[in-house]
């Protein structure tokens, strides 16, 4: 008898469902059928059974979103916040992190500049804190190595499609360049980098990693007067942090051997 009174319900719960993938709320269609089972059971009012239903539509679809950002992100696999040694990090940067992890500086289209020579943990940072981004407050991060995104640009400029690249890449909130120090530009190269940097000021938010300090930046741009406009752009609304101390790296390998 159970079965014959289900069936008559399954057969009217077929229609709502199709309603709701209409509506392109899969979750609320894939659920309606034993939330309202539930509701039943439970006595809930028309108004919890419809909160359950939107809350679990939000939860997922938010879900969702979050696998989609991280995988465009081009964030490193296994440099996350877990792998992060935290009691390594200088202690102006471990007080730091909270605030970051917070995302307030995108808001106000704050820059993150990471500096320290090589293995001081500056691109392990920046991709644990943008990996954070995405899950905490699904924000829109890419992560790129410096060279990777001129020679994107560089393509995209030579088939006149500079412009075009350069709004795709306006549609994340953070890009994180990492490893600035490391490119070495012609003067074509330069100019796209400081185009790619001009177009970011005060609207977008960049987290930059580099090994060499802001007065080295001419071996980069080897133009003085564009090396201090590109200087001027990202320091005016940043956050400094310095990575100090031993090279994490040669620090691990140490450990390894002694273990």
């Amino acid at each position: 008898m159970p079965a014959a009174k289900d069936q008559p319900h399954a057969a009217k719960d077929e229609p709502l469902s199709l309603l709701l993938r209409a509506f392109h709320l899969p979750t609320m269609a894939r659920i309606a059928s034993q939330a309202m089972a539930e509701a039943q059971a439970k006595n809930w009012s028309h108004r919890e059974l419809l909160l359950h239903l939107c809350e679990s539509e939000a939860q997922e679809r938010s879900a969702r979103l979050t696998q989609r950002l991280l995988k465009t992100s081009g964030l490193p696999e296994g440099k996350t916040l877990g792998t992060l040694d935290e009691a390594a990090l200088p202690e102006r940067v471990r007080r730091q992190l909270p605030a970051l992890l917070a995302g307030d500086f995108i808001d106000r289209n704050e820059n993150i500049l990471a500096f320290g020579l090589p293995g001081r943990g500056k691109t392990h940072f920046l991709a644990a804190l943008g990996r954070e981004l995405i899950l905490r407050h699904n924000r829109r991060v890419l992560f790129i190595p410096a060279f990777k995104l001129v020679g994107r640009l560089l393509q995209a400029k030579a088939v006149n499609a500079l412009e075009q690249a350069l709004r795709n890449l306006d549609r994340f909130e953070v890009i994180a360049l990492d490893d600035i120090g490391y490119v070495q530009q012609s003067r074509e190269e330069m100019e796209v980098l400081f185009t790619f940097l001009a177009e970011r000021y005060e609207r977008r938010s960049l987290m930059i990693s580099s090994n060499l300090v802001f007065s080295k930046w001419d071996q980069i741009f080897k133009d003085p007067m564009t090396t201090m406009a590109a200087v001027d752009r990202l320091v005016h609304h940043s956050i400094i942090l310095e990575f100090s101390g031993d090279s994490l790296r040669v620090r691990r390998a140490k450990e390894k051997a002694q273990a």
